[in-house]
């Protein structure tokens, strides 16, 4: 009788699905924006990084934005939708865009209304990010 976690595909299995975006951080420092294990999809850090060559996001509220559609690109690239979003993580660089951040958040997350925490960070890796999100989903279908 095979070891337990050695059963034919269980690895496998463990190991999830992985989606990659367009941050230059995730082959620099050697993750996935997203890992789908099961019916659980989670979503690294992510900010409000632009493709190579485009015009960096400024603006709280648009970062807020940017983040979103790239957790939403991750989360539909693993199967989910917006409307399996159970958790979301904000980590802003100041209180005082908690309101414009709060209400990006809403309009991206709005539908699906996940538990939620926003908490201030003493900096972000660009000091030109206001904020990061973290993502989790759980696609039910």
């Amino acid at each position: 009788m095979a070891a337990r976690g050695h059963q034919s595909g269980y690895c496998r299995r463990m190991q999830g699905e992985r989606f990659h975006g367009v941050s230059p951080y995730e082959e620099k420092y050697g993750f996935a924006r997203a890992v789908r294990v099961g019916d659980v999809i989670h979503v690294a850090g992510t900010a409000p990084v632009v493709a190579p060559g485009s015009m960096p996001v400024t603006g709280a509220g648009a970062q807020m934005i940017r983040c979103g559609e790239i957790a939403r690109e991750a989360v539909e690239g693993l199967g989910g939708t917006m409307a399996d979003v159970v958790r979301t993580r904000m980590f802003i660089v100041d209180a005082a865009d908690a309101d414009v951040i709060g209400a990006a958040h809403s309009k991206v997350f709005g539908a699906s209304k996940p538990a939620a925490t926003m908490v201030v960070v003493a900096g972000l890796l660009d000091p030109i990010w206001r904020v990061e999100i973290e993502v989790e989903a759980i696609v039910q279908r």
